[in-house]
């Protein structure tokens, strides 16, 4: 089990071409750094595959999705990276709406 205590995701969207090193220089240049056991998700720019770089204390790891129908939800606030909890990265790799998830896990009618 890899251990993430924290979860962001940058709003910018990356190229799904790059690897492991250039996720690790946008980490770097988005968030300042990859700290130990967080979790950087990115998409691309339709927003139907996302990656994500965690960083578990010796390496990192690279993991890709992609939806074979439809989008992720995705940021659209302008700002660099979003802090989302465990419950909203669940959402969020299913493709519903994690900004409707609160900070107890339930979801919030709009």
């Amino acid at each position: 089990m890899i251990r993430i205590d924290q979860v962001w995701i940058a709003v910018e969207p990356l190229d799904m071409r790059a690897g492991a090193d250039t996720a690790l220089a946008r980490v770097v240049r988005v968030f300042g750094a990859a700290h130990p056991h967080h979790a950087y998700v990115f998409a691309n720019k339709r927003a139907n595959r996302m990656k994500v770089l965690v960083h578990d204390g010796i390496g990192v790891w690279l993991v890709a999705r992609r939806l074979n129908q439809g989008h992720f939800v995705w940021s659209n606030d302008g700002h660099g990276s979003v802090s989302l909890t465990h419950e909203q990265l669940d959402a969020l790799v299913l493709g519903l709406p994690w900004q409707r998830i609160g900070e107890a896990g339930i979801i919030r009618l709009v």
